[in-house]
């Protein structure tokens, strides 16, 4: 059901009131694009079945979906529409539109151009913890998240977020994780990574179905560079990629996770309900032992703890305890609630 998550801590002046919820999102139903629009965004039935709710709870979870509509039309056809215009007006007045004014001309192309465009849509599943008070994004993108979030709090009064953030960065943690063979606790670590460094020349490193626990790569951690992707398996039951930014990526469930539901004559709403519950019942135990592996929740105004990968090869177990060593990044920004 979900394939990669993006984690956001919900404030607290949101009140979950599900009959509240599906009036507010029942005003802002998905329409297709119109003749001038490039972007259309709205909410569909998670079930895809139409006229069914716009927000299904199941076994009290809240599931969503965002249909988001795009026009597309190819940068080239822009520019040459552009320089059609541009030229036709040139050889009427007898002067060369100015930068902006050739600004001007992109747009009135792009408005000519939209009507005639293919359009593309994709749907975007979330899921709204209302106890644990956790929003998760199924988007590979932080715009496409962001997205989302801007319909949800434009939709439901009192709704903020702000993405998760854990005491200990994930890349200090991964780090940690790879230099002394030592995964958290209920977790293994995979054979696939990511190792990026912080210089200027930006190298990159990947390993992709390889064994990890071997000295290359510890030594590429204590010569600086930094895991921003690495592979785990939670409880032999769920793998995933974690990534620097804290976003999940990749989910994939066991088969044993679904044993219950193989073989039976279930009706396709049975099977989805089967599949909300079972999935969302392991992710609802995934995230917190993730964040607890993190060190914990990370409070409003603190700053992530940041280490360099030498003085995590050097000193592992500093990296949860050292001060912030670089300035805050943006998600470190205090909670919009407070």
């Amino acid at each position: 059901m979900f394939k990669n998550l993006i984690v956001y801590r919900i404030g607290p002046d949101w009140t979950p009131d599900l009959l509240a919820a599906l009036d507010a999102l029942d005003k802002g139903r998905f329409v297709e694009c119109g003749a001038s629009q490039p972007m259309s965004l709205g909410w569909v039935e998670p079930r895809g079945v139409a006229h069914a709710p716009l927000i299904e709870m199941i076994a009290g979870q809240w599931l969503l979906k965002l249909m988001v509509e795009q026009k597309m039309v190819p940068g080239s056809v822009v520019r040459r529409r552009t320089e059609e215009i541009a030229a036709h007006i040139e050889l009427t007045t007898g002067r060369k539109p100015g930068k902006k004014q050739t600004k001007e001309l992109k747009e009135q192309a792009l408005l000519e151009l939209l009507p005639q465009a293919f359009t593309r849509q994709a749907a975007v599943r979330i899921w709204i913890d209302p106890e644990a008070r956790l929003l998760m994004v199924d988007a590979t993108s932080a715009k496409r998240a962001e997205d989302v979030v801007t319909e949800l709090v434009k939709a439901m009064p009192g709704f903020a977020v702000q993405p998760l953030q854990t005491t200990m960065s994930p890349a200090v943690a991964m780090s940690h994780w790879l230099s002394t063979g030592e995964p958290p606790q209920g977790f293994t670590v995979d054979r696939e990574c990511e190792l990026k460094s912080a210089d200027e020349m930006k190298s990159v490193v990947r390993y992709a179905r390889h064994n990890l626990d071997i000295d290359e790569v510890r030594a590429h951690i204590t010569l600086g560079k930094q895991p921003t992707r690495l592979a785990l398996t939670w409880a032999g039951r769920v793998s995933f990629v974690l990534t620097d930014l804290l976003q999940i990526k990749r989910l994939a469930f066991d088969d044993v996770v679904f044993e219950s539901t193989k073989g039976s004559k279930s009706t396709p709403e049975e099977a989805f309900d089967a599949d909300a519950a079972i999935s969302t019942g392991e992710l609802c135990q995934l995230i917190p032992d993730l964040i607890n592996a993190l060190d914990g929740e990370l409070q409003p105004g603190a700053m992530p703890a940041q280490l360099t990968g030498a003085a995590v090869a050097a000193a592992p177990a500093a990296a949860a305890t050292a001060a912030p060593a670089a300035a805050a990044s943006p998600d470190t920004t205090t909670a919009p609630w407070d």
